[in-house]
């Protein structure tokens, strides 16, 4: 899998970048048209046709719209990725979602790594408590159901349970090196897989968001909501599932606490009314059929009678 360089921001802003534009999210655009001296475009305007480098500022949803804009409509272009939140791991992945209508459509392939990824973490620290935990839920999910996924062989499942012990050192809290971790995650759920918690996120994803708009529903809040009820439905249908874990060495008490930190108990009673009523599509998700244990129809009870609060 191709790699993107690594830079600094004072590297960033010492390179000769030829002509540059730079889509940033909301959040970020002011601090980041501040701080780089290049425009900043809305994603959907035209680019320039002189454009030589793209730099995308923002979270996963952001990145993810570059690089396949790069890969698909302007292959000369050099892609810079500047991520303003962790857990994604767009910044240096071979995955990118894309929103087809209410829906979600993964691509991959090394087309879509950016060139390079930039670390600017102080981008994070407009972030609220719920936004950091909503993050740290995103990597939690993708190393976890890349773990347990059964397209996960025994060195990638070995390699993935040392990166679970240093994802165990950080804290549900700030801390940069999150960004370091989440792009380790989204790098090895791209060589196994996820599961159902991702099969619920990309199903719901675009509904909550036109219906609950006031929630900021997105990937990493529902990933965040929906781990810990997974983790325990997988643990409740499988002994294998625990059995992994005791195998590589790994505290599953420890972990099971993780995800239980990253819970949002208010945005799991918003949602799961929406993942009844959608409960066949989730089943129909890719993302669900890689999933460490069979899921099957019934399996809803578990999340509407919340069998894994009990």
């Amino acid at each position: 899998m191709r790699e993107p360089e690594v830079w600094t921001l004072g590297r960033l802003l010492a390179e000769d970048l030829g002509p540059t534009v730079v889509w940033a999210t909301p959040s970020v655009a002011a601090r980041t048209g501040a701080s780089l001296p290049h425009s900043v475009l809305d994603p959907q305007a035209a680019l320039p046709d002189a454009t030589r480098t793209l730099i995308a500022v923002g979270g996963g949803t952001l990145m993810d719209a570059a690089k396949i804009f790069r890969a698909e409509s302007r292959p000369d272009l050099r892609l810079i990725a500047i991520p303003s939140v962790w857990g994604s791991g767009a910044e240096a992945s071979p995955v990118a979602v894309a929103q087809d209508g209410l829906r979600k459509r993964i691509r991959l392939g090394d087309q879509y790594v950016p060139d390079v990824r930039v670390r600017w973490p102080e981008l994070a620290d407009s972030l609220s408590d719920r936004g950091i935990r909503r993050a740290c839920g995103d990597a939690w999910s993708h190393a976890l159901e890349a773990f347990l996924s059964p397209l996960a062989d025994a060195p990638l499942r070995r390699a993935i349970a040392a990166l679970i012990g240093r994802m165990r050192e950080l804290p549900i809290g700030r801390d940069a090196r999150w960004f370091d971790v989440s792009v380790d995650a989204c790098r090895v759920q791209a060589a196994s897989s996820v599961g159902l918690t991702h099969g619920i996120a990309h199903t719901l994803e675009g509904p909550l968001r036109a219906e609950q708009a006031d929630f900021g529903w997105g990937h990493a809040a529902l990933c965040a909501t929906f781990l810990w009820p997974v983790m325990s439905l997988n643990l409740r249908l499988s002994e294998g599932t625990a059995r992994k874990f005791e195998e590589e060495g790994l505290d599953l008490s420890a972990v099971l606490a993780r995800t239980r930190l990253v819970f949002d108990e208010d945005g799991y009673d918003r949602a799961v009314g929406p993942l009844a009523t959608r409960w066949r599509e989730v089943l129909r998700d890719p993302c669900t059929r890689t999933n460490g244990v069979l899921v099957r129809p019934g399996a809803l009870e578990h999340f509407v009678g919340k069998a894994f609060a009990a």
